[in-house]
């Protein structure tokens, strides 16, 4: 008798036992921005607000099944299509159509990431915004993040060390190219960027040396004028054209910059500037590993070439 207790009492506990094991196989806990929850491997649907993190799931070959409206272009141009459910704007979700699809997990960060309450109420939500001062290794982490999640973990460790012997040896072609400076273009007027900043991952991790070491670190980055260009007079200038990321009208980027005060600077004079991926750098913030990547592979080919 004590041992048919002994043998029952063994087989509750494995069923137990089991049951337990399947639900921790079945799901993994994501530590994130804003908490930690529980989320099932592969969730579906899987609703995406950020740009950085769309292209990451892009470049591992996760289908997503919605994202925020926006001016999507160059690699995340197939995600304007009506095959993909619109969810709001990057800044603005729209709660009810969130709500009706009923996702098993939503993505936000930066632009989205203020909103992370009000879909957390709804559904399990995530917040993969990186700190810009450490932009490569975050990046990284969240690919690694996103492919346990959905199980893609041997590409994005392939990715990952791709991305690393890249970046050594734009580093190593950067060293002795001289000094740059980044400029964004919006509205007709003219903004810089420094280490430190937004796009300050040209300096902090590829290794071109700042024009201007004083630059103020913002958002909007500090407002300069074609007289500033020719006074640092930098080697290089990397431009990125906002207006061109949003699709708004507005003076192009070349355009703006073709005057005579402008054209005295060394980068003009020797042709060196590099109108940079407006939708890797403006609307991804070179967040997601693809845009990473591509951006990477360009600039080893601009300054490997000149």
């Amino acid at each position: 008798m004590i041992r048919k207790c002994g043998v029952k009492a063994f087989a509750q506990i494995a069923v137990l036992l089991g049951a337990h094991y399947i639900a921790v196989a079945h799901s993994v806990e994501i530590t994130h921005k804003q908490g930690s929850l529980d989320v099932p491997f592969d969730p579906k649907p899987t609703l995406v607000f950020d740009p950085g993190a769309l292209d990451t799931l892009d470049t591992l070959g996760v289908d997503v099944q919605g994202v925020g409206e926006d001016n999507w272009s160059g690699s995340l141009e197939k995600y304007r299509s009506d095959a993909y459910l619109k969810v709001g704007t990057l800044f603005e979700p729209n709660y009810e159509v969130v709500f009706g699809a009923k996702p098993q997990l939503v993505i936000v960060a930066d632009r989205s990431a203020p909103k992370f309450r009000q879909l957390a109420d709804i559904a399990p939500t995530i917040d993969l915004t990186v700190d810009t001062r450490n932009l490569v290794g975050q990046v990284e982490d969240n690919t690694r993040l996103l492919a346990k999640l959905y199980q893609k973990e041997s590409m994005a460790e392939a990715k990952i060390k791709a991305l690393n012997l890249s970046i050594a040896k734009l580093h190593e072609l950067a060293t002795n190219k001289g000094t740059g400076l980044i400029v964004l273009t919006s509205g007709g007027k003219l903004s810089a960027y420094g280490p430190g900043s937004r796009f300050g991952v040209l300096h902090d991790s590829f290794g071109v040396q700042p024009a201007a070491t004083d630059l103020k670190i913002s958002m909007h980055g500090q407002v300069i004028s074609y007289e500033y260009i020719a006074k640092v007079d930098p080697d290089w200038l990397f431009v990125i054209d906002r207006d061109a990321a949003l699709g708004t009208a507005g003076v192009a980027a070349q355009q703006l910059l073709d005057n005579p005060i402008v054209s005295r600077s060394k980068a003009w004079k020797a042709g060196h500037v590099v109108y940079l991926d407006n939708n890797d750098w403006y609307m991804v913030g070179v967040s997601g590993i693809g845009a990473l990547q591509r951006t990477v592979d360009t600039l080893s080919i601009v300054l490997g070439s000149k």
